[in-house]
């Protein structure tokens, strides 16, 4: 199996607040670290009362500050709302709090809607310099040059792996000019999947930062004792794409019985397409159906969401995804009690 990572939203559960989320957040980055996934990615996201990760930078400190060796960083920040030294500022700090330990996923969307997007203060057309400040911040997070006026401090030589993330092929395009790996978001926009994947890899340039092309894939994984229970606790992100359809936000909802109650027809269609890279149910039927998935992309890596209500079903999934796959051993006793 090929290595794992976590995608952590630190998702608000209805009747909780960012702080029981915060908490949440912790106790399972720890299980994460003992189990043997590879990263630990947090998201900036702004005005969602759902979601809890906006400050990116300053959960990813007290994420990698509870753990001991699993990498942790931000799936992605939106460069558009800031400016690249600040991130190089903020993401250096981070490398020199944890050495060797944090990663840098970038993405061109803004992370929220436009009336939040001018609530920050930016510049709608910070999008269309995307690739110059991707430059500019490998600059800022590289050696520091003669007479260089501009430094991030931290940041400067500490030379932090910066990922390009993505759902389209712009973000393909870009890497693969880079010559730096990227991660695509197919655990809610799937479309371009197999196409930004051959364009990535085929158009691929060498780096000082990687030599080949690396694809992370992301995915939604629930796993549970079976395939009933995993489908019922699947119905909680079910209704949270439903809810973004009819333009309603609220907190993490808990799972129902019947998920076609909830939805329309044209709902139901909506949100099982942008689901569709989602594996949910026993062990069993996990690794058949994450074994196809991969041998169908050709990932080099898996991003696992797995946006579950109850806290404690959602570390069991993580746990017995890392059972079924081999990513460790520690604590796993703990998971089948």
């Amino acid at each position: 199996m090929i290595p794992l990572s976590v995608l952590d939203l630190v998702p608000v559960p209805e009747g909780a607040t960012p702080s029981d989320a915060f908490a949440n957040s912790r106790d399972l980055a720890r299980h994460a670290d003992d189990w043997g996934y590879t990263r630990y990615w947090l998201a900036e996201h702004h005005n969602m009362v759902g979601i809890a990760s906006a400050a990116t930078a300053v959960v990813i400190g007290n994420i990698a500050g509870a753990t001991r060796r699993i990498r942790v960083g931000s799936g992605g920040i939106m460069l558009p709302n800031h400016s690249p030294l600040v991130i190089a500022e903020q993401f250096g700090t981070l490398e020199s709090l944890y050495p060797g330990r944090i990663d840098l996923g970038v993405g061109r969307a803004p992370g929220t809607d436009q009336m939040t997007f001018r609530a920050m203060r930016r510049d709608p057309s910070g999008a269309e310099r995307f690739p110059q400040d991707v430059v500019e911040l490998q600059t800022l997070l590289g050696p520091a040059q003669p007479n260089q006026m501009i430094r991030a401090v931290p940041g400067a030589g500490l030379n932090v792996p910066v990922w390009i993330l993505g759902s389209s092929l712009y973000g393909a395009q870009l890497a693969a000019l880079l010559g730096l790996p990227y991660a695509f978001a197919s655990h809610f926009a799937p479309d371009a999947l197999m196409q930004a994947i051959e364009v990535y890899r085929s158009r691929f340039e060498p780096s000082a930062q990687l030599q080949a092309p690396h694809v992370m894939v992301g995915v939604n994984v629930v796993v549970a004792d079976t395939d009933a229970e995993a489908r019922r606790l699947f119905t909680s992100i079910q209704q949270s794409f439903t809810n973004l359809f009819r333009g309603t936000r609220g907190q993490l909802r808990p799972p129902i019985d019947d998920i076609d109650s909830y939805w329309s027809p044209a709902e139901k269609a909506q949100a099982s397409r942008m689901l569709e890279c989602s594996v949910v149910g026993s062990s069993e039927t996990v690794k058949r159906e994450l074994d196809a998935f991969i041998a169908r992309t050709g990932a080099d890596e898996l991003m696992v969401a797995t946006a579950v209500f109850d806290h404690g079903a959602r570390v069991a999934s993580y746990g017995k995804l890392a059972a079924l796959t081999g990513q460790g051993v520690n604590r796993l006793a703990a998971v089948a009690e």
